[in-house]
C-alpha cells in the first residue's frame, strides 16, 4: 500500500482528541468542546444509524476532523474475514470523510462472535496470518489501516516475544501502529515486564495516533483495561516517554464507562495538549519518519 497521500483515505488527525460516546454526543453536537481537536467513533455503533442519532453523527463529521476506532473485523480469527462486512465499513469510511481506521491486533469471533478482544497467538504462523488478512482488508478499504498494541491477560501458544510478534506484523503487513499506552502500562503489571523498555522497543516511525485510558485495579498485580476511570500518573508518564521518544504524535482519551460531564473529561484532554505543546520542538516540522502531525 502507498503512503496516506489522500485527505479523504488516512490523513493523520493532529492534537488531542476524545472518544464520542452517546453519552455526551448531544452535548458535544450543541456546544463543542474547544479541547478536542479530533474525535473517534466506533464504526460498528453507527452504520446504518439514521434519525436523531444519524442527524446529529452527519452534522459533526461535517464540522471535525474524525477517525474511526473498529470493535469486530477480528483480524486474528480463524474464521474467514467478514468481506460484506469490510465493505460496509469502507463506504462509511467514504461517507463521512473519515482521516484514519484502526483496529485491534486481537480476535473476536470464531464460529460466531465472542464478545470479547482474544489474544492472538505469538508466533511466526500467527504473524502470517494476520499479514495475509491486514493486506486484503487495506486491499478493500484502499487505506493504509493501524492496529492497536492491545492489552491481554494470557498468551497460549507464545514463541515470539510480544515486541518481535507486533514489530512482524506491522513490517510485514506495511501497515501502521495505534500506540495505547494505557495498555502497556496494563501489560507490564499483569505479565511482569518492565514498560519502559517495551515502549522503547516499539516501531516509533509507524505510529499513526495514540490512545490513553484509565484502568481498574483488581490486585497488586493484576489490571484490568476498562477505560471506566480517570488516567493515573505512571500512564501519562508513559505518554511523556513516547513523546520523547517518537515526538508528538496526535493523542486521544478514551472513557468508555462510568462516564463524567463533559467538562470533566476536557480536563484531561487539555492535559494531553499540555503535554504535546511541552515536548513539540519549537523548529522542527517533522519527526522521525513522518510529519508531525499534532
Amino acid at each position: 500500500m502507498g503512503g496516506r497521500t489522500d485527505p479523504l483515505h488516512g490523513d493523520p488527525v493532529h492534537g488531542a482528541g476524545l472518544g464520542l460516546r452517546r453519552a455526551f454526543a448531544a452535548a458535544a453536537a450543541e456546544q463543542p468542546p474547544a479541547e478536542v481537536d479530533f474525535w473517534e467513533i466506533a464504526p460498528e455503533n453507527w452504520i446504518g444509524v439514521g434519525g436523531r442519532w444519524g442527524r446529529l453523527l452527519r452534522g459533526l463529521t461535517e464540522r471535525f476532523p474524525f477517525v474511526c476506532h473498529g470493535l469486530s473485523l477480528s483480524i486474528g480469527s480463524p474464521a474467514p474475514l467478514d468481506l460484506d462486512f469490510v465493505r460496509k465499513i469502507k463506504d462509511f469510511l467514504d461517507e463521512h470523510r473519515i482521516r484514519a481506521y484502526t483496529e485491534h491486533l486481537s480476535f473476536c469471533s470464531d464460529d460466531g462472535h465472542l464478545y470479547d478482544l482474544m489474544p492472538i497467538p505469538f508466533t511466526d504462523e500467527a504473524v502470517a496470518h494476520v499479514v495475509r488478512r491486514i493486506r486484503h482488508v487495506q486491499d478493500i478499504l484502499e487505506r493504509r489501516i493501524a492496529l492497536e498494541n492491545v492489552s491481554y491477560y494470557a498468551a497460549p501458544g507464545q514463541r515470539l516475544s510480544e515486541l518481535e510478534f507486533i514489530d512482524a506484523v506491522l513490517r510485514e503487513a506495511d501497515c501502521d501502529l495505534l500506540l495505547d499506552v494505557n495498555n502497556i502500562h496494563v501489560n507490564s503489571i499483569n505479565h511482569g515486564y518492565d514498560a519502559n523498555a517495551f515502549l522503547d522497543g516499539l516501531p516509533g516511525e509507524r505510529v499513526l495516533y495514540g490512545h490513553i485510558a484509565g484502568h481498574d485495579e483488581e490486585a497488586p498485580d493484576l489490571r484490568v483495561d476498562t477505560h471506566g476511570a480517570d488516567v493515573i500518573e505512571p500512564v501519562w508518564g508513559l505518554l511523556e516517554r513516547a513523546y520523547r521518544r517518537f515526538g508528538v504524535f496526535p493523542t486521544l482519551l478514551e472513557r468508555d464507562f462510568n462516564i463524567p460531564p463533559l467538562e470533566q473529561l476536557t480536563q484531561e484532554v487539555r492535559r494531553i495538549s499540555a503535554l504535546q505543546a511541552e515536548h513539540r520542538p519549537r523548529n522542527a516540522n517533522a519527526r522521525r519518519g513522518r510529519l508531525a502531525y499534532a
